[in-house]
């Protein structure tokens, strides 16, 4: 349940380094101008995968659900609203779809029989893999382009972002599972399962 923090808890979570150098502070201009390069960063970002979501009626939401459950398959209803940051009613709306799709496998919970269990089903792991393809590409090439001294002050920055709920969340999450599945060659979604209202 989301629930109102005290200021504190939504400070950032990395501290400064009483060893380090004195870094001069970030002037306003390039405060500005790193929020803009972000905001059109992330279009760059979304924009590949949103041309295929559209073609199948589905939204950014449907999007991030597929990808934490293929990065930890079992996880857990709760855990995955934990993660998404989204209410029960609006995770239940995405999750109906892509179950009813199949692409999701809900099953009880091994631990807990009141819990639900996700996984994804072939097709929902082809999708998942088409979708991210392309952004796994975009981000690869610009970590080559950009070079490994600034790969890791671009996660340093993103890290130091994240309050301490979020960074643990960050920190928590498993290392993903060696693939299981196959690259689907067609459209994993056909024509005729496509809907025309998507969660954003």
């Amino acid at each position: 349940m989301h629930h109102q923090g005290s200021p504190d808890d939504h400070a950032p979570a990395a501290t400064a380094d009483p060893d380090a150098h004195p870094v001069a502070a970030p002037s306003d201009e390039q405060v500005r101008r790193g929020i803009e390069a972000m905001y059109f960063a992330y279009r760059a970002f979304t924009s590949d995968p949103d041309l295929i979501l559209d073609q199948i009626g589905y939204g950014r939401a449907h999007h991030r659900t597929l990808h934490f459950i293929n990065r930890e398959p079992g996880l857990t209803v709760t855990a995955l609203l934990a993660v998404l940051g989204v209410t029960k009613q609006s995770l239940n709306r995405v999750l109906r779809a892509l179950i009813e799709d199949g692409l999701v496998d809900s099953r009880v919970g091994s631990r807990d029989r009141r819990e639900r269990q996700l996984c994804l089903t072939d097709k929902g792991a082809a999708l998942e893999r088409r979708l991210s393809q392309a952004q796994r590409a975009r981000v690869r090439a610009a970590y080559h382009a950009a070079g490994p001294q600034a790969v890791e002050g671009f996660r340093l920055v993103l890290e130091a972002m994240m309050d301490a709920e979020m960074l643990a969340r960050f920190h928590a999450l498993s290392e993903p599972a060696p693939d299981q599945h196959r690259t689907a060659e067609t459209d994993p979604v056909p024509a005729s399962e496509r809907r025309t209202e998507a969660a954003e």
